[in-house]
C-alpha cells in the first residue's frame, strides 16, 4: 500500500476474522500445532491414545493422599501423637517411589534406552 492510498478497512471476511481476538487465538493455536508437529519426529509420537504421565503431579498427589490419610487417622483417634513420628515420612517415601517407578516405566514404554 503506498502513501497516497487510504485504507478503508477489511477487504473481505478473512480480514475481519484475523482482527478478532478469537481469530488471533485460533491462528496462534494452529501455528503452535504446526510447530510442535514439526519438532517431534513421527517415531516418537505417542499414538496409543493415552496421555503421558506428569511425574510431578503424580508425586504430589501421592504425598497429598498419604498426608490426608494420616490426618484423618489422627483426627479420628485411631493413631496418637506418638505414632506421627514414624508415620509422617511414609507419604513422602511412597511419593518418591511412585515418581521413580513412573520415570522408569514410562521411559521403557517410550523406547528410551536410558543412555544419553
Amino acid at each position: 500500500m503506498s502513501n497516497d492510498e487510504s485504507y478503508d478497512g477489511p477487504r473481505d471476511r478473512s480480514d475481519i476474522h484475523q482482527n478478532t481476538s478469537q481469530g488471533l487465538e485460533e491462528d496462534l493455536r494452529d501455528h503452535e500445532r504446526s510447530q510442535t508437529a514439526a519438532l517431534v519426529p513421527e517415531a516418537v509420537r505417542d499414538t496409543s491414545g493415552r496421555h503421558p504421565v506428569n511425574v510431578g503431579h503424580l508425586v504430589m498427589g501421592v504425598a497429598f493422599l498419604g498426608l490426608t490419610a494420616i490426618w484423618a487417622l489422627f483426627e479420628s483417634g485411631t493413631i496418637g501423637s506418638d505414632d506421627l513420628r514414624w508415620l509422617m515420612p511414609l507419604p513422602w517415601l511412597a511419593a518418591g517411589v511412585a515418581g521413580l517407578l513412573a520415570v522408569v516405566l514410562t521411559g521403557r514404554r517410550r523406547g528410551d534406552t536410558g543412555t544419553y
